[in-house]
């Protein structure tokens, strides 16, 4: 099997000197011709990626796509020889589909399946690429791709929505994307022939009339395109090595530990975590609570739909993962996050704690608030919470208190929350379903 990582982008707008909300700091680290040695953890960003292929013993042959000009500095930093592995670096072309073919070109022609992944998702993991592989093994043409969460609307001009597309139906697509490497050879020649130029290499095998299946990505598996994109992939992989989830790396010994506490609190069976969150009331937006909306009732002021309890309850489950918390996850400084659901931020945190091997024991949460009144709706929130954590409504325990009247709460001003969570260890599995795009 073979692997070819494109990493020949120059990652305008990453190297711009404020992302996509003014975000700012990782400019001056940024390489003026390449994205691909972008500093990352100390290591340019192509180097992650490397690591975590090199550790699939499945895969005997890497093609390194880079830059005209970062050839000889590829070739000189990143390569590594031996290890029973060929590996190359070639110049990429004017576009990713252009460079993904360069690579292509250096395959190995007897190669049977070949992998293709952008050196941008830095934070990819062993066990994805497996399972990427072993799907292709059988169906011939596979993709990464999560299920889209939040609503998705087509915009036309003048930024007026035209159409609200059906959620269930689609998928959010990364790489790892794996192909029978003769497939992806007849799909690319005839895109080029066409002049045809697709979003990624599923497209141009799609064309062709071969059905493309999915197989269930990482939420960690994220692309570095603007500045605190580094930031976010530096705690994700950092996040993957304390908890000896980075495969071929070393994992981390928190500062304080000694080696025998370190190893007793890994083989520790729960964990817990507290959340708190508060917002104040704002005119003109509606009330949302554990993502259930209260119609007449003054809503919330945050960036996203400032619902308090989802926000309570995602801290208190990173908390419990040590992953830190909402803001470092889904910073309000990312317009991506402008009016979105909590709810559905809930869900991914939900995703990333099962994806690090853990499961809701319990949740306990408090909403503190002289108004509105949650007794009738505690249900419909529990459920809500449950379903959004994949967890069962059991386990979810959501009740409302006021506070007689004192402090911000008592005086009618905002809504606060807290939650308590225990996570339980469970077997995590080394593979999961896959199925086929629209069919799943």
């Amino acid at each position: 099997m073979s692997a070819v990582i494109a990493a020949a982008g120059l990652g305008r707008r990453l190297q711009s000197a404020t992302g996509p909300a003014g975000e700012t700091g990782c400019a001056a680290s940024v390489s003026p011709t390449s994205k691909a040695f972008v500093s990352l953890l100390g290591r340019p960003l192509a180097w992650h990626s490397l690591e975590t292929i090199r550790a699939c013993p499945e895969i005997d042959e890497i093609v390194l796509v880079v830059a005209p000009a970062e050839v000889e500095r590829a070739r000189r930093t990143l390569l590594r020889a031996g290890g029973g592995r060929s590996e190359r670096v070639v110049a990429g072309g004017e576009h990713r589909q252009a460079s993904v073919r360069a690579g292509l070109a250096e395959v190995s022609p007897d190669c049977d399946l070949v992998l293709v992944h952008d050196a941008a998702r830095p934070c990819l993991r062993l066990g994805l690429v497996r399972r990427c592989l072993e799907a292709a093994a059988r169906r011939g043409a596979v993709v990464a791709a999560l299920p889209a969460s939040d609503t998705v609307k087509e915009v036309g001009e003048g930024d007026v929505v035209t159409t609200t597309l059906e959620r269930g139906r689609l998928w959010l697509v990364q790489t790892p994307q794996v192909f029978r490497y003769s497939l992806l050879v007849e799909a690319h020649e005839a895109a080029a022939r066409a002049g045809f130029l697709g979003t990624d290499d599923a497209s141009l095998v799609e064309r062709l009339g071969h059905r493309v299946h999915v197989v269930h990505g990482d939420p960690d598996n994220i692309k570095v395109t603007y500045a605190g994109d580094v930031r976010r992939a530096e705690h994700a992989i950092g996040w993957q090595r304390q908890e000896g989830r980075r495969e071929g790396l070393p994992a981390g010994r928190p500062a304080g530990l000694s080696e025998g506490e370190y190893t007793m609190s890994k083989e520790r069976a729960f964990r817990s975590g507290i959340g708190f969150d508060a917002h104040a009331f704002a005119e003109g937006r509606p009330l949302v609570l554990a993502g259930v909306r209260f119609p007449g009732e003054r809503g919330l002021l945050g960036h996203s739909d400032a619902d308090v309890v989802c926000h309570a309850i995602c801290d208190a489950v990173l908390g419990a993962m040590g992953a830190g918390d909402i803001g470092q996850q889904f910073p309000d400084t990312d317009p991506r996050y402008a009016a979105i659901s909590s709810l559905s931020l809930l869900a991914r945190v939900g995703a990333m704690a099962r994806e690090a091997g853990w499961a809701i024991e319990n949740l306990d949460v408090v909403v503190i608030a002289e108004a509105p009144r949650i007794a009738p709706r505690l249900p419909e929130m529990r459920r809500a919470v449950a379903e959004a954590l994949e967890t069962e409504v059991e386990r979810v325990s959501l009740k409302g208190k006021t506070t007689e009247g004192m402090g911000f709460t008592g005086r009618g001003e905002g809504v606060a929350t807290q939650a308590v969570v225990l996570l339980r260890k469970i077997q995590q599995a080394d593979s999961s379903p896959d199925c086929e795009v629209g069919r799943c």
